[in-house]
């Protein structure tokens, strides 16, 4: 089975109204102007208050969660509920990305109890993974990333899609860059767990994105290499301009 292409653009805490709008809009309008193939998704994770407006009802754009809570419905104030993100028109969520770990505390047994609420409510999980810098040094990546794998899929059935974004956390918004070849090298240890952990029909068909630190003037390189399925696009997904140009990159000429 071919697996998709994701060119993906985290907002996070991004940006005020009315430059959201504008971007949002400019994006819709730039993958309206382009030809994309069948297996290319583009999507955005905007901050909560834009979901209820965006998604389900943009096009070829997926809109989806930064998050998403471990319970469905009750008094969990501040939660935001896979159910009632999927009642409106969202049908994919980040887990577990480094920020939600190291800011909020997140754990693999979080990310776990997590997925499996989104798994419940139809909702196509984004797992991210990846070690600190810390940890790249004393050669713990592949152990990091293993565990944390590991951890958030215990349950998971190769019935359902599911999406990895591999970011290593020392290149998130610093400016820093995983070499293609440091990218590929993380990407094919994930895949192999992949295939080792469930089987290879459901590895090949994963789409395993990168993210850290990606850009205009290093995609191409990154997103041609076999392994590497698309790009979580942070601080350059805030540009129009700049996140297209990425998405240019992923289609085929």
């Amino acid at each position: 089975m071919a697996r998709p292409t994701v060119i993906a653009g985290n907002w996070k805490l991004n940006p005020p109204r009315e430059q959201g709008e504008a971007l949002y809009r400019d994006v819709v309008v730039g993958i309206s102007e382009r030809s994309l193939p069948a297996n290319v998704q583009v999507a955005i994770f905007p901050p909560a208050p834009y979901l209820g407006g965006w998604a389900g009802s943009s096009g070829d754009l997926i809109v989806g969660a930064q998050d998403v809570a471990s319970e469905s419905w009750g008094a969990f104030t501040g939660a935001l509920g896979a159910e009632l993100l999927r009642g409106f028109g969202v049908t994919h969520v980040l887990i577990g990305h480094s920020e939600r770990r190291h800011h909020f505390g997140d754990t693999d047994a979080t990310c776990r109890a997590k997925l499996e609420a989104a798994r419940a409510a139809g909702l196509i999980p984004v797992l991210c993974v990846g070690e600190t810098e810390p940890e790249r040094d004393a050669g713990e990546t592949f152990d990091i990333i293993r565990r944390q794998l590991d951890g958030a899929l215990e349950a998971q059935s190769v019935a359902e899609p599911l999406v990895i974004a591999y970011e290593p956390v020392w290149a998130i918004g610093t400016g820093k860059t995983a070499t293609p070849e440091m990218a590929a090298e993380a990407h094919r240890y994930l895949r192999h767990s992949l295939r080792e952990k469930w089987n290879a029909e459901f590895a090949d068909a994963t789409p395993i994105l990168y993210g850290g630190s990606v850009k205009p003037s290093n995609a191409a390189t990154l997103l041609g290499d076999a392994d590497i399925d698309g790009a979580l696009i942070g601080g350059a997904s805030l540009d129009a301009e700049s996140f297209l140009s990425i998405l240019d990159a992923a289609i085929p000429r």
